[in-house]
Formats: structure tokens, C-alpha cells, sequence
């Protein structure tokens, strides 16, 4: 999963992301309205942590946007006000969820799972494929009863590919979903995570190498 964090409290904003980076998400950060904007519309995210009462570009503005481009991206507004008529405004700017703050981290990853499941076609909680099952929510994977520890963007590649559902996943969509735009595209990090995630599952091979296509479970 992909998601923007739009919060001008820079300690508060890079704090969510390490957090959601630590649950194997794709995480870019800015702190005001205009760079959201601009990284919206060079990027496609499943959901936007968007705080409210931006600079530049008020948080308003920039749920209407994404809103009037009919982009797939869901919202969860972040405000300090707790008052019931600011969160029916929220909701009603196009906002998909909205939470107040001080808010628990806990929370804010379910809340940020759970819009990110609304931007795909339904699947089920604990996806299964291949004689493996990946519980996105409890971040475990087991193959054939067997647990698997795996390294956050192992776990995130996996997902991906599981999530495709036998469709051939490129390098490229892979590095969209699974890493932040902060990495070198032209790397081979998705060919180096792909080989380990490979090892760590074991005998027979699931994920195939498509050649100038991709992977595929």
C-alpha cells in the first residue's frame, strides 16, 4: 500500500510515516497543501493522511481535488478539533474518514488499512495463494502451517503479489507499491528483496519470474 502523509507538524509527520513504514506501507511525506498537490499529481496513492489546517494550500483544498480528479485515493482528514460539526464538514468535503487529534497510533493504522482495502477490489482479510496465507492486519505469513518471518518490504512485495491474484506484477509496479519515491528506480533493490523473499519461502518456488514482464505467484 502507498500513502501520503500531509501534516505541517514535522515531527508529528515523520513520526506517522516511520510508524507506517514499520507495518510494511510505502510512505511519502510533505508539509503543506502545495507539495501535496504536486506529489498527487505525479504519484497514485491508495490513501492520503491529510491534515486540515495546512499551510500554502488549506487541507480543504486539497481533499476537493482529489475529489474533482475522481482519483481512486482515499482520505483520512486529521484535525485538532473534535467538534462533531467540523467532522461533518470534513466528511462531506469528500473526506473518507476523518480522525481527531491526539489520536492513538493503533488507530490510525487500522483506520489507514482499512480505507486502503476500499481502494481495491474486495478480497478477503487473510489472502491466500500457492499454500500461503498473508494476514496483512497481524503482519504474519505462514506457508504450508509454517511461519515465516519476513523484513518490511519483503512482507510488502509479498502482499502485492498476492493481491494480484496470478496477474503479472512489473518491477516498476512494484516499486510504486511497495518503496517510497525517495528510491532510485533504476536500482535493483526489487530484484535483490524478490531473490530473499524467494529464499525465506522456501521449496518449490511460488514467485515466477516473467522475463520482461515481471513476477507472478
Amino acid at each position: 500500500m502507498r500513502v501520503l502523509v500531509v501534516e505541517d507538524e514535522q515531527l508529528l509527520a515523520d513520526a506517522v510515516a516511520t510508524g507506517l513504514r514499520r507495518e510494511a506501507m510505502a510512505v511519502d511525506v510533505v508539509y503543506d497543501g502545495a507539495a501535496a498537490l504536486e506529489r498527487i499529481g505525479v504519484n497514485d496513492y491508495d490513501v492520503v493522511v491529510l491534515d486540515r489546517d495546512l499551510p500554502v494550500v488549506h487541507g480543504d483544498d486539497v481533499c476537493r481535488k482529489i475529489v474533482e480528479l475522481g482519483m481512486p485515493t482515499r482520505v483520512l482528514m486529521l484535525t485538532a478539533s473534535g467538534d462533531v460539526s467540523d467532522r461533518v464538514e470534513g466528511l462531506e468535503l469528500g473526506a473518507d474518514d476523518y480522525l481527531p487529534k491526539p489520536f492513538a497510533f493503533t488507530e490510525l493504522i487500522a483506520r489507514v488499512r482499512a480505507l486502503g482495502r476500499r481502494t481495491t477490489v474486495p478480497l478477503p482479510p487473510v489472502l491466500e495463494r500457492a499454500g500461503i496465507k498473508l494476514d496483512p492486519n497481524r503482519r504474519e505469513v505462514f506457508r504450508e502451517g509454517r511461519e515465516i518471518q519476513l523484513a518490511p518490504k519483503e512482507f510488502a512485495v509479498l502482499e502485492v503479489l498476492m493481491r494480484s491474484e496470478g496477474a503479472v506484477v512489473s518491477a516498476e509496479q512494484l516499486l510504486e507499491k511497495a518503496w517510497d519515491e525517495n528510491t532510485d528506480p533504476f536500482t535493483n533493490v526489487v530484484r535483490v528483496t524478490v531473490m530473499t523473499l524467494r529464499r525465506k519461502l522456501g521449496e518449490p518456488p511460488v514467485i515466477v519470474t516473467v522475463p520482461g514482464s515481471g513476477y507472478r505467484i
